[in-house]
């Protein structure tokens, strides 16, 4: 039986006997607070008798087919059809289900006022859930909603807010005008007494756009809607300029919506955004320009994704990795943020991390059902995407590639696409045949990995490049050595030894096992050879003992942040390869951080720092080094300028790892800061967080902080606090209690995790539990919030404590039937652990 799952076939069969035109959907959000009535009004063609459609909902009322009620069949999440007509009109009247897990229509309710707010996410096959419908993408419509709602509420969708009828009861009645064609997934419902500010521009054909930026009542003080508009503006002129297309919709709302399980969705007009980023403490400005680049991702996708939509799932990574690509491209050249692509460097390190799983898959990765997509929501889709996106570019030329998708938007708008279609058109912008580099590049998994090979011979005036190799090596099986373009750059220390200076540079193109660099010859002899300078290749990168001694002494000396990100994310690849030890990465990422500026740069490498003191150590080293980098950072904290960036980023570390005496410091943060450090809510919870995961505070100090912070996020960072407090008894509520909302869950986790890491003793007997119970989490929660709960709950914290990867192996074993994207989960978890127990063995 399906169950809730679609297969490829079924919908190539659907849509080869069915073409939709329109719907008509009437939403009544005034019943209860926990169903809602859904009336769905479909019009279609069809050139069969039978047909099915997509419904999840707790009962179906009635089904109407060309105006007459009909006998019907519903089994499967499934509308069986019969007797259809040439022209249909399909009526359906359910009661549908609000959701809790972030999927289908969450419905939330705000502690601070006891307001309500519901939103859709309907990405990947959750439309279903709110309304009848033929759930796929290639099955575009023109849609038309119809909401009632209480009468202070709002409603947002594709097409712009009309003016609310009001009804006898006081309710509200919003009458949608019709959508422009789209499919199913990025339609979207937002309702809500929500706070708004609204300004316009004119697109490039001189209409007027209508802007919005919504958030709930209590985050209205926080809602910096100038700074989000301002890179919205920037954004619009970009891709107008670059798409040599005006923008296809008519209103451009976005919403800032709670408990939200992604970053963004890019619904037709109306994006929502995980409310997170509403700063309501001081972020990092790493944080800041990550939002600047999920805005303008969500907004390329306005372009490639809702006008030109993909004809089936195996084309999302096309859909997300050109968002990921163009975005950075847009912050680099169209915003402040110019130099946008060193902080993707730390980005794609989570396509080379997913990419070197067991379970990689090609960039275009075969989708054979909805559970397929479900599980390829990975690194490989965004992240080494929109990396090989980028070569692409090089690979074709900028004004060739910008040709290409000018000539696929018009030739593709309002309907549905494949990979072939945009690589025809890039084909004949550019002259080049592209079949063979698809081959390699999005149809084969896997990474590969480069080493420079040089001599010297005297010149003139010193040492000079006699000869320059790249060497390129498949480190694992299934995969091409691949054409690549790339920088090399040759790094020598100023003459009083303080800087590294880059004395020369070189665009490349490498392909197959060796490649000559013959530019090379004759230039002065540098200290070092950096291949990929500046990061446009995809490859691992490896290091002679030579090299390996220079950087080590020298990584605080380049002057830029780029070449000193892609070193510390290619030893930190070799730290997870278990040929570069943990102890040593850590000196590293300390000395790199005495100069380091760039706020991206720094996250990434205390974030990596941490993993490797958290899991990385060997047991003989591990309290001393741990001791060491806690006063290592405590010195780099106190040097720090205050109020700082880098100031508040070490500060957070430092509560993060502290040990011993430190800890006790730590503490005497709440009331005594450092001089222009802000101890405000946010940064005031983690220290709690920390602390009460160290066993330095109980549950009178987050009680206390929880009164203070009466709010939504107080809430979830409590549960995170008591959670790292008592790690055993969160694991079971985790477990128990499926009426905890999605962002709940995953904040205990999160704390299940802290708790774990500094006292691993809690972990007594959590092992068997979590493996007893992985197939009934399985059976028995929505896909997202399983998979969050099978990755989240997994004690790699306890490796070198308990035997976690003979366990892991154990299952694997055990349960060969098992749901395959289970299995999926499993296997990348059990890979984690033995890297980790891999380097402890170091």
């Amino acid at each position: 039986m399906p169950g809730q799952n679609l297969t490829q076939a079924e919908a190539h069969q659907r849509a080869e006997t069915i073409s939709t035109e329109t719907y008509s959907v009437k939403l009544d959000l005034t019943g209860s607070d926990s169903t809602f009535r859904s009336e769905s009004l479909i019009r279609f063609r069809a050139s069969a008798d039978a047909t099915f459609l997509d419904l999840i909902a707790e009962s179906v009322e009635s089904v109407e087919l060309n105006g007459s009620e009909i006998d019907f069949q519903y089994q499967d999440s499934r509308i069986e059809i019969n007797g259809l007509q040439a022209e249909n009109e399909l009526r359906v009247v359910a009661n549908c289900r609000y959701m809790h897990t972030g999927e289908g229509l969450h419905r939330f309710v705000d502690p601070v006022d006891d307001e309500a707010y519901v939103y859709s996410q309907f990405e990947v096959p959750d439309a279903r859930r709110v309304y009848a419908n033929f759930e796929q993408p290639d099955l575009k419509a023109r849609f038309t909603f119809t909401v009632r709602v209480p009468g202070h509420w709002t409603v947002l969708s594709n097409a712009a807010t009309p003016e609310a009828s009001r009804n006898p009861d006081g309710s509200a009645t919003y009458q949608f005008g019709e959508s422009e064609k789209i499919s199913t997934y990025i339609t979207a419902i937002i309702a809500g007494p929500h706070f708004g500010v609204h300004d316009q521009l004119t697109s490039s054909d001189g209409r007027t756009i209508p802007l919005g930026v919504y958030c709930r009542q209590s985050l209205a003080e926080h809602l910096d809607a100038d700074s989000i508009l301002d890179i919205t503006r920037k954004g619009f002129t970009y891709y107008e300029n670059r798409y040599s297309r005006p923008y296809p919709f008519s209103k451009y709302d976005q919403v800032f919506v709670p408990e939200y399980n992604a970053g963004a969705m890019e619904n037709a007009g109306c994006i929502t955004f995980r409310d997170e980023y509403i700063f309501r403490s001081r972020p990092v400005a790493a944080r800041v320009e990550s939002r600047a680049n999920t805005i303008l991702h969500e907004l390329a996708h306005m372009w490639f994704g809702d006008l030109v939509t993909m004809k089936w799932w195996n084309d999302l990574w096309l859909n997300e990795s050109f968002a990921e690509n163009m975005s950075y491209s847009c912050l680099a050249e169209g915003t402040q943020y110019a130099d946008a692509w060193t902080g993707f460097n730390s980005r794609k390190n989570w396509g080379l991390r997913s990419d070197q799983l067991p379970t990689t898959h090609p960039i275009k990765a075969e989708i054979t059902d909805l559970a397929d997509v479900e599980v390829n929501f990975d690194g490989i889709t965004y992240a080494k995407g929109a990396a090989v996106l980028r070569q692409l570019v090089a690979w074709v030329g900028r004004e060739n590639f910008d040709r290409g998708l000018n000539s696929y938007f018009a030739a593709h708008e309002w309907s549905n696409a494949t990979l072939d279609d945009l690589l025809e058109e890039l084909e004949k912008a550019s002259g080049r045949n592209l079949r063979e580099w698809s081959r390699v590049w999005l149809e084969e998994a896997g990474i590969t990995q480069l080493q420079a090979e040089s001599t010297f011979t005297d010149g003139l005036n010193g040492r000079v490049v006699e000869a320059l190799r790249i060497h390129q090596s498949l480190p694992m099986p299934g995969t091409s050595l691949r054409p690549q373009r790339l920088t090399v750059g040759g790094y020598s220390l100023s003459t009083d030894g303080a800087h590294l200076e880059r004395i020369w540079r070189l665009e490349t193109d490498i392909d197959g096992e060796l490649s000559e660099v013959s530019e090379a010859a004759g230039l002065p002899w540098p200290e070092l050879i950096l291949i990929n300078d500046e990061d446009l290749a995809y490859a691992k990168l490896r290091f002679d003992s030579e090299d390996l001694a220079f950087i080590s002494e020298n990584i605080e000396k380049f002057s830029d942040s780029l070449p000193r990100a892609v070193l510390l994310s290619q030893l930190w690849d070799a730290v997870r390869d278990g040929q570069f030890p943990a102890s040593d990465y850590i000196q590293l990422a300390l000395r790199a951080l005495t100069t380091e500026e760039h706020s991206t740069v720094v996250q990434a490498t205390l974030a990596q720092l941490r993993t490797a003191l958290a899991i990385y150590l060997p047991e003989g080293i591990r309290t001393q080094v741990r001791n060491e980098t806690s006063t290592a950072i405590r010195s780099l904290l106190e040097s720090a300028k205050p109020g700082s960036d880098r100031q508040l980023q070490l500060a957070k570390t430092l509560s993060a790892i502290s040990e011993g005496a430190d800890t006790t410091w730590v503490a005497g943060f709440l009331n005594q800061p450092p001089a222009g450090l802000e101890i405000d809510t946010d940064l005031r919870w983690e220290i709690i967080q920390d602390l009460a995961a160290a066993g330095e505070y109980g549950e009178r100090e987050i009680a206390q902080a929880a009164q203070e912070d009466a709010t939504m996020r107080g809430a979830e960072q409590a549960a995170q606090a008591r959670a790292a407090l008592d790690p055993a008894n969160a694991w079971q509520s985790v477990l128990s209690d499926k009426n905890l909302p999605n962002a709940t869950a995953v904040a205990m986790m999160d704390g299940v995790s802290e708790g774990l890491r500094r006292r691993p003793q809690l972990g007594a007997g959590i092992l068997s539990e979590y493996f007893g119970a992985l197939r009934r989490i399985w059976q028995e929660w929505t896909h997202h919030i399983a998979e969050d709960i099978v990755v989240g709950l997994y004690p790699i914290e306890l490796v070198g404590y308990q035997d976690v990867v003979g366990r892991t192996e154990t299952w694997l074993i055990e349960n060969q039937d098992a749901d395959k994207a289970l299995r999926r989960v499993v296997i990348e978890n059990l890979d984690s652990a033995r890297r980790a127990l891999r380097q402890q063995q170091h």
